[in-house]
């Protein structure tokens, strides 16, 4: 199995366009918004996630561009974690894929037709297939989902739906074994993590920010107070202490006030001190 990180930062991405901290006018990496893209041959490929930046993640890596043919693709699908904009704009982006499986939770495939009719708008360049996520078939890769929370977007605070909103998957390479997870939105380290996690070589956790505090302040008085906690993401000082040895444990969906970012800082090596690893878009795993 292959993985490739097309994107590491929250949305907005980093430096975020509207931002003139400290960190965003550095010389920093950049990253774009948080995507993955996930196969069993090197052949056909799956989205974990379609972000804004889709397009141009596409054209920097090779095995997703287009081609021998004139109009082949190697694009087979795409698994949605979450109805999040950063999350879920790239669909729009994808419309000339003339129709594509998109597997989602039963929320977020809701949220998408009633508050964000992204799927009505896609349909009408070409049928896809909107499908739960509970049912996720793809050749060559086992895939299942644990909910982690049910922090719902904001254009669709006044959805029905119950949830769960939010999920992680699991996918298994069926004949090498290897076990990939990704979870770019925890609110929280649920009890079944630890077990859906067993066995993985492959952790890919939610980032956003260091510590729980983070957005106080000044940057807090542009937001909200209590704008961090509402956003639903446990801060890497609540989960580094929960890694264990066993799975390459990396971090990902970084936010542009995560100090993180800068390779030089005191926290990114806390991170690294602590058995996990800041990888930058263009990362490639093999499992």
């Amino acid at each position: 199995m292959r993985v490739i990180l097309l994107g590491t930062a929250a949305g907005g991405g980093f430096p975020q366009w509207n931002c003139a901290c400290a960190l965003c006018t550095s010389d920093t990496p950049p990253r774009t918004q948080d995507c993955v893209a996930v196969s069993a041959d090197g052949e056909g490929w799956y989205l974990l996630n379609a972000s804004p930046d889709i397009r141009g993640q596409i054209l920097a890596t090779s095995p997703l561009r287009a081609g021998p043919g004139p109009r082949e693709i190697p694009l087979r699908g795409i698994l949605l974690t979450d109805a999040e904009l950063d999350h879920s704009l790239g669909l729009l982006l994808l419309r000339e894929a003339g129709g594509l499986p998109v597997w989602a939770p039963d929320a977020v495939l809701h949220a998408l037709s009633d508050q964000f009719p992204a799927r009505s708008i896609i349909d009408g360049y070409g049928g896809w297939n909107w499908l739960p996520a509970s049912a996720i078939a793809i050749d060559g890769l086992r895939v299942s989902a644990l909910p982690v929370s049910d922090k719902r977007p904001k254009y669709a605070r006044s959805s029905a739906e119950d949830g769960p909103w939010v999920v992680a998957y699991r996918i298994e390479d069926v004949q090498t074994g290897g076990v990939f997870v990704y979870a770019p939105c925890l609110k929280s380290w649920p009890d079944e993590f630890d077990s859906f996690t067993e066995g993985a070589d492959l952790v890919l956790l939610d980032g956003t920010f260091y510590a729980p505090d983070e957005m106080s302040g000044a940057t807090a008085a542009e937001v909200g107070d209590g704008a961090q906690q509402a956003m639903g993401h446990l801060p890497i000082t609540g989960s580094l202490a929960k890694l264990r040895p066993g799975p390459r444990w990396a971090y990902t969906h970084l936010n542009n006030t995560n100090p993180v970012v800068d390779p030089s800082s005191p926290e990114h090596a806390a991170v690294l001190n602590g058995g996990a690893s800041l990888p930058l878009d263009g990362t490639e795993f093999k499992l």
